[in-house]
């Protein structure tokens, strides 16, 4: 296992392991490695300092974790993204196609989120379908 200092487009830096240094090459070139804080899969490794084995009596300050977000932005950002994970179904890539069923009344109404193509987007909003981007992708494309 190799452990890398990460950072993405957004300046996020956080570190992931890897099982080899190839892994990570692989990983990346298929676009899989993302920031957990905002989801860019636009990762490059950052420049790290060797690792130094502390002694018993020395205690290495505690490295910022990737469950705990360090800005105020970032903390607003996760409990954005906890509101909607928890109050809303995600519905992938069918949003636009559960949208247009909600505002024209053959579905349910029900808070919904997921992914849908720019024009699909433009396309609910050129018809009066209220609809808003979310600052962040699904769970399932963070490492």
């Amino acid at each position: 296992m190799i452990q890398y200092s990460l950072r993405c487009d957004d300046g996020h830096q956080f570190d992931s392991w890897f099982q080899s240094a190839g892994a990570f090459d692989k990983l990346q070139a298929a676009g899989h490695v993302a920031c957990a804080i905002c989801g860019s899969s636009q990762v490059v490794k950052a420049l790290m300092a060797p690792r130094v084995n502390h002694s018993d009596s020395e205690t290495p300050a505690p490295r910022p974790s990737l469950s705990q977000p360090q800005s105020v932005a970032e903390q607003a950002l996760a409990q954005l993204r906890a509101h909607v994970e928890a109050n809303a179904s995600y519905v992938g890539g069918s949003f636009a196609k559960e949208a247009r069923a909600m505002h024209l009344g053959e579905a349910p109404e029900r808070p919904i989120w997921g992914e849908a193509r720019s024009d699909e987007a433009k396309a609910l909003i050129d018809d009066g379908i209220p609809v808003a981007p979310l600052p962040f992708t699904p769970t399932r494309k963070s490492n």
